[in-house]
């Protein structure tokens, strides 16, 4: 099989990063993208078979990537992801064109998953979506099992002052 040219579009450098050697290492060609201006130029200059869109983002929403992705390579199939989940935003995606429909966090499985299986009407759209403080504990408690629980390199990691992670770290959000 030829290798596929997949477009990331994400304004989280970590997720880009993580995300695009998952892929890479799947076979995928990842070009990476942190807004629509970039993700635009970089669909100027080379076709693609996949791209995987976040919905916020600095400046224009992904909607409006999805859009031009189906103006210029109708041919792409768009995955849209967002923390950010409602019906009104999956049924806007679908309706612009995306092939798929999914809610952070997402995993490497659940991504390659949603580019071979199109969503059906039934968006799977949680009724109570985690909370802001809970989405991020969870993304901390997953970035420092990357680091072998080492607070220091898990706060290198995420940006952030350690003592401000270990503070962070004793306040469990009740989960929603």
């Amino acid at each position: 099989m030829a290798e596929q040219k997949l477009l990331l579009v994400d304004d989280d450098p970590v997720f880009v990063d993580v995300m695009a050697r998952a892929l890479e290492k799947r076979g995928f060609s990842v070009s990476r993208a942190s807004n629509v201006d970039e993700a635009e130029a970089l669909l100027q200059a080379q076709p693609f078979h996949k791209a995987l869109v976040d919905l916020k983002m600095e400046g224009r929403s992904g909607l409006a990537l999805i859009e031009a992705i189906q103006a210029q390579q109708p041919q792409c199939k768009v995955v849209m992801l967002t923390g950010y989940s409602s019906i009104a935003t999956a049924v806007e995606a679908m309706r612009l064109g995306a092939y798929n429909y999914l809610c952070k966090p997402a995993s490497l499985k659940d991504v390659l998953a949603a580019f071979d299986s199109p969503a059906t009407s039934d968006v799977d759209v949680p009724e109570n979506p985690p909370s802001v403080e809970r989405v991020e504990w969870e993304h901390i408690q997953k970035v420092l099992a990357e680091n072998d629980g080492n607070v220091s390199a898990t706060a290198r990691a995420l940006g952030m002052h350690r003592r401000t992670l270990q503070r962070k770290l004793l306040k469990k959000p009740v989960r929603q």
